[in-house]
């Protein structure tokens, strides 16, 4: 694997079960924010498949509209929402996900139980707490 795909596996390892982040907040966090589209064909070429809590959870990636990717790699569409329910992650249709509830902030869960923020050595940092994805990347609305 490349480099710019091994930074996409560390930053999708760090969302956390029972939320979501999108293509481009993926690539903003690795550095590449016009990258979206390349954040997709890394996870398309994804050596670790997520299985038994191990892996790379590429399943907890959607499009910025909260929709599922309909051609998911590892099954289809049906097959990534069943892993996405089965992490307790919302709904707000058939085909979107509750993104209020849902949408990743870029914390480490670690990080929201100390207060403070630990990053492994290599990995990518996080924005601050009060950092909006949404206003960012204009995906409100």
């Amino acid at each position: 694997m490349g480099e710019f795909s091994e930074k996409v596996f560390e930053a999708v390892r760090r969302v956390p079960r029972g939320k979501v982040a999108t293509y481009g907040q993926i690539a903003r966090m690795i550095g590449s924010p016009r990258s979206a589209r390349y954040v997709g064909y890394a996870l398309r070429s994804n050596p670790e498949p997520w299985a038994n809590g191990k892996g790379v959870p590429c399943h907890r990636v959607i499009f910025k509209d909260g929709s599922l990717c309909g051609t998911y790699a590892f099954g289809g569409a049906d097959a990534q929402r069943a892993l996405l329910e089965a992490e307790g992650v919302a709904f707000a249709d058939e085909a979107h996900v509750d993104m209020g509830a849902c949408l990743w902030d870029g914390r480490t869960q670690e990080a929201d139980r100390t207060g403070g923020r630990t990053v492994p050595a290599g990995a990518p940092t996080a924005p601050p707490a009060d950092f909006d994805w949404k206003r960012e990347l204009g995906e409100e609305g």
